[in-house]
Parts: C-alpha cells; structure tokens; sequence
C-alpha cells in the first residue's frame, strides 16, 4: 500500500471523528439515554457504545474497548440491560446524536454536503473489511437510517470503530495493553495526565505503576518518551493508518477529494458548538483540521 491512502484515512479520521464524538458529549444524545432508563454518564456510555454487540456482559465490553478498568465497566453492565433494552439505547444513541448534529450544523443540515458526505462515508463503510473487527463489524448488522444526517452520523460511527479495532490490534501486536496505552498518549503527545484522571479513573498508584512498567520496557524516561518509546508510538499510529486506510480502497481519488471537501464544514460547525472537548483521551486535538 502506498503512504497516500493511509495519509488519507487520518485526515478523514480528523474530520469524523467530531461527528461520532456528539454522541458523548452534546445534550441531546445525553439526555436521550437518561430518558431510556440509564442512571447516569457511564452507564449511558457503556450501554450505548456496547448495544451493538446485543447485551454483552462486562468481560466482553472490557477486552473489546480495551482501556477501561474492569472496575468501572462493572459498574454500568449487566446492570443496564435490566433498566433498559440493548434497542432502547440504539434508539437513544442514534436518534439524539443526529439531533445534535441537526442543530450544529444548521443550515448545512438541509445542504448537499450532508447528503454527499453521507453517501460516500456510507459506500467507504459498506466496503470496508470486518474480520478481526468485532465492535465494527456489531455496528455495521445495524440497519442503515435513511435520514441523511442520522445516516452520517452511522457511518462516521462504523469508521471510527473499523478505526479503533485496527488500532486496538496493533497496540496488542506492539505488547501495550490498554491502561499502557494512555500512559504513553499522555508522553508522547503531551497530552495533560488530569484528562485521564476521570474519564478513565486514573489514580496516582496506578499511573505510577504504569509508568514504572513502560520504563523497564525502555520506553519511557524521566521527562517523557524515550527514542525507544517514540519509534513505538510511531510504528502504532503507522499500523493503525494502514489498517484503516482499507476501509477508503473503493473510492476513486475524486471521491476521497470530495469526502474531506463535504465533511469540512460540517466538523467545522461541530466544533464551532465547543461541546466536544478540545483534547480527549484518545489523544486528538478535535480542533486539528487536515490541509485543504
């Protein structure tokens, strides 16, 4: 494969991501899990995110999403599933994100670029492979919606998971496990330790612990990554680029031009709305743009 599929499926990974990320974020997908029945932020989050795969238990959702504490999925599941179905969250989750994405995009809403952007994120997901992709593959059974925005929002959803498998694939492939992994984010991109202290229930013990783990791998040192740590960080993020870059083979040149031409303004008002935070734990700064 040559660099500039892989080159491409990060730039697009920059612009969906925000229309995925409502989904945590902005009130109305929110407050359609509470109306559902979820007692609160993370049980809403794990039901939502997990509804795909029907009404996993927490063993199943911790190895797939890979960077949780046991403790903390625990938490949320089974206990969801008897306050409401695995359905009622899909409804939720869908419904309420492209309520969100209705109301920032605003006159866009009603714009060519949402129904083109849709069809051609639609056609890249539709095409892209499954096996060795579960949490993708889960959300990809779902029927499609017919409503251009809510169709969007699904098939940035479906290329956000093909992405996050293959990246989950070659964390594993490079000997990082999950709770690793935020640590050597947190290094090599600089990103603020206090963004993983709540959102993924790091405590100083454990952060300590995980630290002193990447040092005697030889990839961490005193004041960040070591060269080591850096070189791994990198052959990651190339892994994952190529893994994902699979998903955009059936697009003509033109079309992928046209794919980041639609979704540019769309991330933008996204963004605009300043309900997605600027960093997330994942590490990308949402407010990056590629180059036009």
């Amino acid at each position: 494969m040559s660099t500039e599929l892989p080159a491409f499926a990060r730039q697009a990974w920059l612009l969906l991501e925000p229309l995925h990320a409502v989904t945590y974020f902005s009130p109305e997908p929110l407050q359609a899990l509470r109306t559902a029945g979820y007692r609160g932020f993370w049980m809403g989050y794990f039901a939502g995110r997990a509804a795909p795969l029907g009404a996993p238990g927490p063993e199943v959702v911790h190895a797939l999403f890979y960077n949780f504490t046991i403790e903390r999925v625990r938490a949320a599941l089974p206990a969801a599933w008897d306050f409401a179905a695995p359905d009622a969250a899909l409804t939720a989750r869908q419904h309420g994100a492209a309520a969100a994405l209705r109301r920032q995009f605003g006159e866009l809403a009603e714009g060519p670029e949402v129904a083109a952007a849709a069809e051609l994120a639609a056609r890249a997901a539709a095409a892209a492979p499954a096996e060795g992709r579960a949490l993708f593959a889960a959300n990809r059974a779902l029927p499609e919606p017919r409503d251009p925005v809510a169709r969007l929002w699904h098939a940035a959803t479906l290329l956000r998971e093909h992405r996050g498998d293959g990246h989950i694939a070659a964390l594993v492939a490079a000997g990082i496990d999950g709770r690793e992994s935020h640590v050597l984010q947190a290094l090599a991109n600089r990103v603020p330790r206090e963004v993983y202290t709540v959102s993924r229930d790091f405590g100083d013990e454990e952060w300590a612990v995980r630290l002193d783990t990447l040092r005697g791998k030889g990839l961490a040192g005193d004041d960040g990554p070591t060269a080591q740590g850096r070189a791994l960080k990198a052959e990651i993020e190339t892994r994952t680029d190529a893994a994902a870059a699979t998903a955009y083979t059936g697009l003509t040149s033109g079309e992928r031009a046209e794919l980041l031409r639609t979704l540019r303004p769309l991330a933008r008002a996204v963004m605009a709305s300043g309900e997605i935070p600027a960093v997330t734990p994942i590490g990308l700064d949402l407010r990056q743009e590629p180059d036009d």
